[in-house]
């Protein structure tokens, strides 16, 4: 039994049984690929994958049952190689951060800026995704932090760790009618918002089921006219006067955004929270628990390891 069969046996099943995929990832042929599970079973005397023909098609009962084992070796060899290397070289080193836009171009850049400054010898890599891409990115050990507002506490391989609580605001241009409401300091309601087109993010992004959410309790329904992963998207078109915008508060600056105007929306739709998350039982090293409490301080290296050690649930709340 080997390392290079364990890989070949969790890529198989990550990349959907197709070898192509599979050898393209490891940097092998196919050939080699089926020879390595092969050999596996063989040792293992038993069959971990059904097939048709030569494709793999899914996992045997025993290979369900020993899939988890084979990642869990593979994540225990991983947290070998890392924590030699943190006694090694402490300051030196990868640091991956998986995050969606909003995240990564509003939330990181001061503890990523600070960061790098103290820890010059390790290079940073930032990955963006959806929040699931995010949780996906962290299971399969491709980054070691993940940052998002939705989906990491629903993952029980993930320790995610509430970091800040930030709201909503509505943005429009400084000659729509809203600005001019709130010019004149009348309190914006749901139901005064509905009565124009809405620019907002998409469905699992960035608080939008709270927006739902909030006109659904009211049975209030609002015209979307455009949805957008990120904020930068959603300014630009109610700059074009498509609609209103909903974007997170923290999305808005008055001097970079001089031709909107923000309303506070905190009293219309709850607020959020922000997560950081790890993959559970992973080997963390020193600059990482580092970087962790550069974008959120409260989160110590104590808060975390109790956090890591809660079993019954993937979120420890602070």
């Amino acid at each position: 039994m080997n390392f290079q069969q364990l890989r070949s046996v969790r890529e198989a099943v990550r990349q959907g049984y197709n070898l192509t995929v599979v050898a393209e990832v490891l940097h092998t042929s196919q050939p080699g690929v089926s020879r390595q599970i092969r050999e596996l079973e063989d040792e293992l005397g038993i069959t971990l994958f059904e097939r048709a023909g030569k494709r793999l098609t899914g996992l045997t009962a025993p290979g369900a049952l020993v899939l988890p084992i084979v990642e869990r070796l593979l994540l225990d060899a991983e947290n070998l190689r890392r924590a030699a290397a943190d006694f090694a070289g402490q300051d030196h080193g990868t640091l991956t951060i998986a995050a969606t836009h909003s995240q990564a171009r509003y939330a990181l850049p001061p503890a990523v800026r600070d960061f790098s400054a103290s820890h010059p010898g390790v290079e940073l890599r930032l990955k963006q995704g959806t929040p699931q891409q995010v949780a996906e990115l962290l299971l399969a050990g491709e980054a070691d932090i993940g940052v998002a507002t939705e989906a990491l506490a629903g993952y029980p391989g993930l320790v995610a760790l509430p970091c800040y609580q930030w709201t909503h605001s509505v943005i429009v241009p400084p000659t729509h009618p809203l600005a001019d409401d709130a010019r004149r300091q009348l309190t914006l309601t749901l139901a005064r918002l509905a009565q124009f087109p809405v620019i907002t993010y998409e469905p699992g992004y960035t608080g939008r089921s709270h927006i739902d959410e909030a006109f659904q309790r009211q049975g209030l329904a609002f015209k979307l006219v455009l949805s957008a992963m990120d904020a930068d998207v959603i300014k630009t078109y109610v700059e074009l006067g498509m609609g209103v915008g909903i974007i997170a508060a923290i999305a808005h600056d008055d001097q970079r955004d001089a031709n909107l105007t923000a309303i506070d929306a905190r009293h219309l739709f709850a607020s959020n929270m922000t997560r950081l998350a790890v993959r559970r039982g992973s080997f963390l090293r020193g600059y990482v628990y580092d970087f962790i409490s550069a974008f959120a301080s409260p989160l110590t290296r104590e808060v975390v390891d109790t956090a890591r050690s809660e079993v019954s649930g993937s979120v420890f709340d602070i």
